[in-house]
């Protein structure tokens, strides 16, 4: 499944993976083939909220049938709409909404609990929203060489939080190699910031060679440490913000087919 990675276990889409059975009371069928049709849309390119309303819809429903039920199954329903706005939707907003109200909804449960890392995150990205300049940093890169968005000054760049261990990532790495192989030439570029743990160097110089990925690596070896991800406020990955040549946030957290859409209306014809 190609779902971002947490770094807290009860947060974010790794809900999803959660055996069904956990939900203690809930209508186990139903919600089973809730998820299986969210996930076959968005294996299909369909990640859109037109395109996921009628499960977006069928959330309502099953929270409708259990209202005043305020166990952590039913709270676990209201997660996974909750993170399917952060995640897959992109819209930061209304998945703040959710999980503010997923808190007043069931202020006893361990998933109200738990979710307090993920509103402090979201909170903290409303400073690189779409439209804003993305601050810049001034690091080095794998090669000892000087590495900031001001040094790509008037190109499209994608900032890439990622890591080798990450399943996600390297499920989306096919479409962001061929990204940037299609549209360097035409003034796209890729900074990767990797969240890999301590003596991985040597390892993430030979994968990103093997894998046929050019661009420059920020690596400290901190693991969820790192010290940019934890500056940026970055608790999944992957985590990517597509970038104009002003440093504007253009987007986040394109995937497959959508970055290289917007790569296409962004980037000067050859």
């Amino acid at each position: 499944m190609n779902l971002a990675l947490s770094r807290r276990p009860r947060a974010l889409w790794l809900a999803l993976l959660l055996p069904l059975a956990l939900f203690a009371g809930d209508p186990r069928t139903e919600a089973d083939a809730l998820v299986a049709q969210i996930m076959a849309k968005i294996k299909a390119g369909q990640r859109t909220e037109a395109a996921l309303a009628p499960e977006l819809a069928q959330f309502d429903t099953l929270l409708a049938a259990h209202k005043g039920d305020t166990s952590d199954g039913v709270a676990r329903i209201a997660l996974l709409k909750a993170t399917l706005y952060t995640q897959i939707l992109g819209n930061e907003e209304k998945g703040l909404v959710l999980l503010k109200q997923l808190k007043a909804d069931f202020p006893n449960s361990k998933i109200a609990n738990g979710v307090d890392t993920m509103i402090d995150s979201l909170e903290a990205q409303r400073a690189y929203a779409t439209g804003k300049v993305f601050p810049d940093f001034a690091e080095q890169d794998l090669n000892g060489k000087p590495l900031s968005i001001s040094n790509y000054k008037g190109k499209v760049v994608l900032l890439d939080f990622w890591a080798t261990w990450c399943g996600p990532c390297l499920a989306e790495l096919p479409n962001v190699v061929a990204a940037y192989k299609k549209y360097h030439d035409r003034g796209f570029e890729i900074i990767g910031i990797s969240l890999d743990r301590e003596n991985a160097r040597e390892k993430l110089v030979e994968f990103t060679k093997n894998r046929e990925m050019p661009w420059p690596q920020f690596y400290d070896g901190k693991y969820w440490e790192n010290k940019l991800s934890t500056r940026y406020g970055i608790h999944s990955i992957p985590a990517t913000f597509l970038l104009d040549g002003e440093g504007r946030v253009i987007a986040k957290n394109l995937r497959g087919a959508a970055l290289d859409e917007e790569l296409e209306k962004r980037l000067p014809a050859k």
